[in-house]
């Protein structure tokens, strides 16, 4: 693969390539309208779409950074998105062209103060995995294999001018609006900025790795803060293949695999009421044993008292289906707001009412079926129904409270990635037995 020699890090060289990058989907427009002549309006969106995310992809790839990690989130709203950019931006999940060699040394000794040879009794310079924030390598120390994460240049200092080129693209795409709209945006660059602490993330993989390791089927690597730094990261190799990549015709392989991936979250949100928020298949391996290993914690979300009360009693049916309960919780999750106009009342109280009533399945069963195609095709229709919605286009679409951000894209990549595992009689309560 191809590999970089630098990062753009200023705010100017970050707008410029921005710039650029809008300049190519300019051209790709005037594709499109060309195209519209002799081919039909499917295939010329088609090939607008696959343009356009290849061109978006290709700018954010060499930014690296906050940029590219919004892609990543976005891949995992498939239902929001054209095909063409969930697949193209899924690549940021563990696929991105790395640094060059003589770039991992000169970062690592700005970051660590040292020659990686002088730490590691061997250090690989070619990375084995690059994604959105850093890049892996494969080292060795005493006769251990390690895996040592470096972050990219630059990525720390430019978050918060990250999210303010890219924040009136997300206004546009989720019609946000509203005064208070930038709490949503804060609490997106806070989740950043705790991502690139490394110091942080070595102390919160120590601590859940220590609460969750009894899970069964289930496996971690151990973290050495004294080989890690505020950019570095050192931990054991693990020998697997990612999530993604895994494919196995054992029904009882998938479901052990898919009640671990079950157990390890409904313990964290129930029990620790803080989670791993950043459920996509790079960050979980399978073992040559079948044993799930999950590898990167960067990205951990706490979960207040008065946001999983309301939260977890609107996953009950019997809640669901009473109106005055129901609406009460939608005003205490900031679903609802007191300055909606009687349409907008009436419009969100369906809305939520739909997918809630659909999106809460598996909490209503003592097992699900994670690999029902009829279930997640209802989720993607209804997804796509409201997406296309030409009255909720109209509406303000700011509301809900802060933590949903981080909390319902927990819960959409777990579910795709059951999904993915094809995993079936998962014990939904097994994690109150753990």
């Amino acid at each position: 693969m191809k590999t970089i020699d630098s990062i753009p890090t200023s705010k100017i060289q970050r707008a410029s390539k921005l710039v650029t990058t809008g300049a190519k989907i300019g051209v790709n427009y005037l594709k499109y309208y060309g195209d519209k002549i002799t081919k039909t309006e499917d295939e010329a969106k088609a090939r607008l779409n696959e343009n356009n995310a290849e061109d978006i992809y290709d700018g954010l790839k060499t930014l690296k950074g906050s940029a590219l990690k919004v892609a990543q989130m976005l891949s995992m709203e498939k239902s929001i998105l054209p095909q063409a950019y969930v697949e193209k931006f899924s690549l940021s999940q563990f696929s991105v062209p790395p640094l060059s060699p003589a770039l991992v040394t000169k970062t690592f000794k700005k970051y660590f103060g040292k020659d990686p040879n002088e730490i590691y009794d061997k250090f690989n310079t070619v990375s084995i995995n690059a994604a959105s924030i850093g890049q892996v390598h494969k080292a060795e120390k005493d006769g251990k294999e390690l895996a040592v994460k470096i972050q990219y240049p630059g990525v720390a200092q430019s978050i918060a001018s990250d999210l303010a080129l890219v924040k009136p693209i997300a206004i546009k795409m989720f019609n946000i609006k509203g005064k208070d709209s930038d709490k949503y945006f804060k609490e997106v660059e806070n989740k950043l900025v705790e991502e690139t602490n490394y110091i942080l993330e070595v102390e919160q993989s120590k601590e859940i790795v220590a609460a969750c390791k009894h899970i069964p089927n289930l496996n971690f690597p151990e973290y050495y803060a004294d080989l890690s730094s505020d950019r570095i990261i050192t931990m054991d190799w693990m020998h697997g293949v990612h999530l993604s990549e895994f494919f196995t015709d054992n029904q009882e392989v998938a479901n052990r695999l898919g009640q671990a991936l079950w157990d390890f979250y409904m313990f964290q949100i129930h029990k620790l009421k803080k989670v791993h928020a950043d459920p996509h298949p790079g960050n979980f391996l399978i073992s040559p044993e079948n044993e799930l290993i999950v590898i990167d914690f960067g990205c951990m979300k706490t979960i207040p008292e008065d946001f999983y009360v309301p939260y977890f009693e609107l996953a009950q049916k019997d809640n669901i289906a009473n109106p005055v309960f129901f609406e009460e919780k939608l005003f205490q999750l900031e679903i609802l707001r007191e300055d909606d106009s009687n349409e907008e009342l009436l419009f969100f109280r369906a809305m939520f009412h739909e997918m809630l009533s659909l999106f809460t399945q598996p909490f209503h069963q003592e097992t699900f079926d994670f690999s029902d195609e009829v279930f997640f095709g209802k989720l993607s229709d209804l997804g796509a129904k409201y997406a296309k919605s030409t009255e909720l286009k109209d509406m303000n679409g700011n509301r809900g409270s802060k933590h949903f951000i981080y909390i319902n894209r927990t819960f959409f990549g777990l579910y795709n990635l059951m999904h993915d595992l094809k995993a079936k009689d998962i014990k939904i309560n097994n994690f109150k037995s753990l």
